[in-house]
Parts: structure tokens; sequence; C-alpha cells
């Protein structure tokens, strides 16, 4: 990229769809500080940080490691960076790939880690009516889930409907919901905090997440081949770092085709080693391996006449043994 190019994010830019608040100020400045976004994720948080606080200490609980709390911490950073920052304007206003950039961060990055650092108890009084529980079950079956993220993946890059996200905000608002929505049902069937609705076995759970990456490999890969942009506002957009539609486009295919991947094989992975470790741990303990070894059999005991002290025949004065 030419390095003057480079300074354009310091110019006043002009938002693809009309004049929009902060339209003519730095892009670097045009954050999203739309009090309801902000209220939402403020509050999602305190709740968060109540049930691990207050609420465990009144139910007599233990602390939550501090690795759960990164983890949700992380999770909740990077969705309010992707939807807050300045990503959001250019996404939304200038480039494509910047759009899959921040839904790779809504629905690959910040949902897994909200389940990996959520405690099982908060969630189980959701979960305690039986309809409830069943109707989560269903959801979160790894078919279903399945079949609802990568649906909804697929429904919303329909160009008509991807049009539609940039033109109407309540449109717009609505997709971010349903990724947020299916993306946790999506890792729910892999990291399930509670029993009600348990997590598939690590040997499947690598399956899973190995198949998931063909519904978005085979999107990027359709994005990037195509010969013409699909989505017209971007067609009308203002070019941003000498970038162009059709260009846009294809960075924006690869970026679905390659790091959008990272996160299932990353988890594929890790399910893969503990799957491992699982059947290692099996068939050793088959074998013996883990069994107590017998006692060691107690020393034998000594008769009572044995343990008697041996007592001395009095002697008499002329040598004789005198009788007891």
């Amino acid at each position: 990229m030419p390095l003057a190019s480079m300074f354009h994010i310091l110019q006043p830019l002009h938002p693809l769809h009309g004049v929009a608040p902060g339209a003519g100020t730095p892009l670097w400045l045009r954050w999203n500080l739309d009090p309801v976004l902000l209220l939402g994720i403020a509050l999602f948080a305190a709740a968060y940080l109540y049930g691990i606080g207050p609420y465990r200490r009144r139910l007599g609980l233990p602390p939550v490691s501090g690795w759960r709390v990164a983890a949700f911490d992380a999770g909740t950073i990077v969705f309010a960076l992707a939807l807050v920052s300045p990503l959001d304007a250019i996404s939304d206003d200038y480039l494509f790939s910047a759009h899959m950039i921040q839904h790779m961060l809504i629905a690959l990055v910040a949902p897994p880690l909200w389940l990996l650092g959520t405690p099982g108890w908060l969630l189980e009084p959701l979960l305690r009516r039986p309809a409830v529980a069943r109707v989560a079950r269903l959801l979160t079956n790894p078919l279903v889930a399945f079949a609802l993220f990568n649906g909804d993946l697929w429904l919303w890059h329909i160009p008509p409907l991807y049009d539609a996200t940039l033109r109407s905000e309540a449109v717009h608002i609505f997709e971010h919901l349903t990724f947020v929505g299916t993306a946790v049902l999506f890792w729910w069937a892999v990291l399930s905090p509670v029993r009600a609705a348990p997590r598939i076995s690590p040997g499947f759970g690598v399956l899973y997440l190995f198949v998931a990456c063909q519904p978005m490999v085979a999107l990027g890969a359709l994005l990037t081949f195509s010969s013409a942009p699909l989505y017209q506002p971007y067609v009308n957009a203002p070019s941003l770092w000498g970038s162009t539609p059709l260009g846009d486009q294809q960075l924006g295919g690869l970026i679905m085709w390659l790091p959008s991947t990272a996160p299932y094989l990353l988890g594929a992975s890790i399910l893969f080693f503990r799957w491992v470790g699982i059947q290692d741990h099996a068939e050793r303990a088959a074998v013996g391996e883990f069994d107590e070894p017998p006692p060691e059999p107690a020393p034998p005991v000594a008769s009572l006449d044995a343990l008697e002290p041996t007592r001395e025949a009095p002697v008499s004065e002329g040598g004789m043994v005198s009788p007891r």
C-alpha cells in the first residue's frame, strides 16, 4: 500500500449512504457512540459482574477462575471494538472486507469467549423449567445449531438482503443480532457450561468444527472468484486506500476463506488433543495401569509364649536349681 494512501485515514470522508453523524470528521475519530448500543454492552457486562460477585456470594459458591473472567472480558471487549470502533464506520460506508472482519469478530471470536467465561451455575436457573430445557436442547443440538448458524450466514449474504442491511439501520441491527444469537447456539454445542443442554463429545466436536469450516470456505470462494461486484452499495462507495469494488470484495472473500476458519481449526485442534488424552487414559486404565497395588501382607504375629520374657530359675546355695 503506498504510504500516501495510508494517510487518507486521517482525512475527512463522506459516508456511503447519505450524510450521517460524523461525516466530515477524520475516519479514526468515527466511533459509534449510539447510546442504545453502549447501554446494551454495559448492561451485559454488569449482569456478568453481578452474577460472579454478589449473586455468587449469596449462594455461597466458590470464586470464578481468573481465566474464565479474562475470557468473558476479552469477548466483551472484542464485541465492543467490532461495533463501536471506526471499524464499524469503515464496514458500513466504505469496505466490504472490513465488514467481513466485523462479522468474524462478533460471530467467531466473541461468542466462544463468552461461553468459556460463563460458569454453569450462572445459567442453570434459566433452564430449570422443563419446557425451557427442552427448547434449549433442541436449539443447541449440533445439527440444528449448525444449520441455523450457516443458514443465517448464507442468507444475509444474498445481495438484496445484504444491500438492505446497509440502507436500513434497523435491518442491520437485526442482522447482527441473528449473527450473535445463532453463533452462541453453534458454539454451545462444543462449549456448553450446563448439563441441561450438554456439549457433544470431544471426538464428535472435532468433526463438527471441521465440517463447519466448509460453508464459510464455500461462501468465501464464491466471493473471491466472482467476476463482478455483488453488492451495489459498495460499488457506489468512495474509494478508500486505493481499493476497487471488485478487489475489495475479493479481499473480503479471502478473509472468509482463510482467517475466518482459524477459530474453527483452533477449537478442533484443542478438542482433538482432549479426545486423544481421554482415549489414552481409557486404554491405560483397561490394562490396570491405574489400579492400586495390593497391600503388602502384614508380618506374622509371634505367639504369646514367644513374646513372654524368659525368667531364670533361682539357684540354691549348693548350686542346685531350686524348684519353683
